[in-house]
């Protein structure tokens, strides 16, 4: 029975004595105020980050996108005013002949209900216009997300990353050091590969 216990506490001995020496020796990579320190810049690091905000701000598709949205919504706009001043010359012209006497009661009652209804339409035209106008950014929105996301897969082959975050002001990744910050390379890349997607268009 004693040479059991013996053979026990040697074991237990040596188990402590191996977890002390993998706990100091796994300490070399913490610095004293107990954050990580940075990995040897010879050591890969699994995680990169973007600045979204920043690519934004500087991808020629992104420009290209809202330039187009701003045509449309100029030219429904145009649209829409031009059915409004219509609409308005029509109420005006109305209102003329009830002063002066010179439509029936009847006739300004169809009248009134014809302009009642074109008024309708206006406010519904207004709506769908609205709606188009919405549907389309959003799908400029998913065109430019997607090209992004496209992108960093393509980048990434050769980098191998694990993990590429989003930063955006407001979001949820608070902090990414400048060491592993791709942002530059990315808006380079996305750039200079728009560019011959719209050269061959």
């Amino acid at each position: 029975m004693k040479k059991v216990n013996l053979i026990f506490n040697i074991v237990l001995t040596l188990a402590v004595i191996a977890l002390f020496v993998l706990f100091f020796t796994s300490r070399k990579n913490v610095v004293s105020n107990g954050t990580i320190a940075l990995p040897d810049s010879t050591i890969k690091s699994p995680i990169a980050w973007v600045d979204m905000d920043t690519i934004l701000n500087s991808y020629d598709m992104y420009y290209d996108m809202k330039a187009e949205l701003e045509q449309s919504s100029k030219k429904l706009e145009e649209e829409l005013n031009a059915k409004s001043k219509s609409f308005e010359k029509e109420a005006n012209d109305f209102q003329n002949k009830v002063q002066k006497g010179l439509i029936t009661r009847s006739e300004a009652q169809q009248l009134q209900n014809a302009l009642a209804q074109k008024e309708q339409e206006l406010y519904n035209l207004r709506d769908n216009m609205r709606m188009q106008l919405s549907e389309e950014e959003q799908v400029k929105l998913r065109k430019i997300h997607n090209s992004i996301t496209e992108y960093i897969k393509e980048y990434n082959v050769a980098k191998g990353y694990s993990v590429v975050l989003s930063y955006s002001f407001g979001g949820q990744v608070l902090y990414g050091h400048p060491s592993i910050d791709i942002t530059k390379e990315v808006i380079k890349g996305l750039n200079e590969k728009y560019a011959t997607t719209r050269n061959s268009k």
